[in-house]
């Protein structure tokens, strides 16, 4: 939420490090910069949660078991116990989405999660770990998935294209569906803060609406960024389950 004149501004990609090599642009970006910081973040947020394990928890080792059980129970729910495995994919993305979502909301911060590149690179390593794990498990048995059973023979010729592009289309849904939710949200603020900044030059009393209405908005923003990270790993889970479990 950048200070900008339009609210489209804080979603513009900006070199910081400029890096060209070859004629290619390697240029290390603020895009780049919080996706290293919600690495950083998180990854030093959980180990020093659990630096100490002990058999009393504190209250941050409490709160670090409580965030892996969730992600375990969400996998297990959306792909059976045959899916532990993957856990650390699907912990890894949604802690990573969480982190990128919540940091986006820091005033001047950039949001990673608004880019369809990010979002969509996120989609495609869930795509590619269900179709890589699919044919390693299953063989050409897996194609058995664009394929429902109990569907009449003639259907078949109908079903099959229906699933397949069902199933090719499942990273750009998941890609769009989290980047959309984040930019939606966040030019939603800024319109909202330049409208109570422009009525308060105006009369400090006329803003006061207008800033109470983006207080509500900001507390929602919150609760989206967390909503947003939990539907990528639901998803991610239930994608999961054709591969692990070929319906």
């Amino acid at each position: 939420m950048a200070g900008s004149s339009s609210p489209l501004d804080q979603f513009l990609i900006k070199k910081i490090i400029p890096i060209e090599v070859g004629g290619l642009d390697f240029s290390f970006t603020n895009s780049a910069l919080f996706m290293f910081l919600a690495v950083a973040l998180s990854s030093g947020f959980l180990l020093y949660g659990i630096r100490k394990m002990a058999i009393m928890p504190t209250r941050l080792q409490t709160f670090v078991e409580l965030i892996f059980q969730f992600v375990a129970d969400t996998l297990k729910d959306g792909a059976s116990e045959k899916a532990r495995k993957f856990f650390p994919l699907v912990f890894s993305l949604f802690i990573f989405v969480l982190t990128c979502n919540i940091l986006g909301m820091i005033p001047g911060a950039f949001t990673v999660t608004s880019h369809f590149t990010v979002t969509f690179a996120l989609a495609a390593v869930v795509f590619f770990a269900i179709v890589g794990y699919g044919f390693y498990k299953h063989g050409l048995r897996f194609l058995g998935v664009f394929a429902p059973s109990g569907v009449p023979l003639v259907m078949q010729f109908l079903m099959v294209p229906i699933e397949l592009i069902s199933f090719l289309a499942r990273p750009f849904s998941l890609a769009i569906r989290l980047g959309a939710n984040m930019m939606a949200g966040h030019i939603l603020l800024k319109v909202i803060a330049g409208f109570a900044v422009s009525l308060g030059a105006l009369n400090i009393l006329f803003s006061a609406a207008p800033i109470l209405f983006l207080m509500i908005v900001i507390a929602f923003e919150f609760l989206v960024a967390f909503i947003q990270a939990y539907i990528f790993a639901v998803l991610t889970c239930v994608y999961l389950n054709d591969a692990v479990n070929l319906h």
